[in-house]
């Protein structure tokens, strides 16, 4: 099993916890480059809310999108994009990576905007 298999198998665990309570869930992905955000429904079809380093304003302010800094932007503009759409309380979908560095900014800065999770 190389990384990434074991980084899904982890992420089905989480994602089908979520699933039985059906809570709104806040997905994060990560590469190298960028980080990535998304609030999905409960029923898993439809994104509400998104936001990455590859958006211009984001861009803007943190030229390079892998590190700390543009994550904690990505939540930040995340949560601010959730409460227009009137989100409030989302659970936390990892997606397998762990909870530390980049992963952990976003979270971090996605709470102090007003998530709830």
């Amino acid at each position: 099993m190389n990384t990434q298999e074991a980084r899904v198998r982890r992420a089905r665990k989480t994602r089908a916890k979520i699933a039985a309570v059906k809570a709104v869930r806040l997905s994060v992905h990560r590469t190298n480059g960028h980080i990535y955000a998304q609030i999905i429904s409960a029923d898993g079809g439809k994104v509400l809310a998104s936001a990455s380093t590859l958006e211009k304003d984001v861009r803007a302010q943190a030229p390079n999108g892998g590190n700390v800094t543009a994550a904690a932007l990505v939540g930040k503009r995340l949560a601010e994009k959730a409460k227009a759409a009137g989100i409030e309380k989302v659970a936390f979908d990892r997606s397998g990576f762990k909870f530390h560095g980049r992963v952990k900014a976003l979270a971090e800065a996605a709470r102090e905007n007003g998530l709830v999770f």
